[in-house]
């Protein structure tokens, strides 16, 4: 799924296009985000691309989305 992961004023969001969603990221496996996962507040979870920690944003990317129990489908 693409998203793109930009900076707010209230920290990092990611945005949606196709759904039109922008949410916050609450959670992260890893603090610089690359190859671990995300949570964002709608409670999804996106496996991110290993990518290198400097990566400027906002960034269009491919994340996997799991599923609803938070593993991969």
């Amino acid at each position: 799924m693409k998203i793109m992961i930009r900076r707010s004023p209230e920290g990092l969001s990611i945005y949606v296009p196709k759904k039109d969603l922008e949410e916050q990221i609450v959670e992260s496996e890893y603090e610089t985000l690359w190859g671990g996962w995300i949570k964002v507040a709608n409670g999804w979870v996106f496996d991110l691309p290993e990518m290198a920690s400097d990566t400027r944003l906002p960034i269009t990317i491919n994340a996997k989305k799991r599923d609803e129990t938070g593993h991969d489908p």
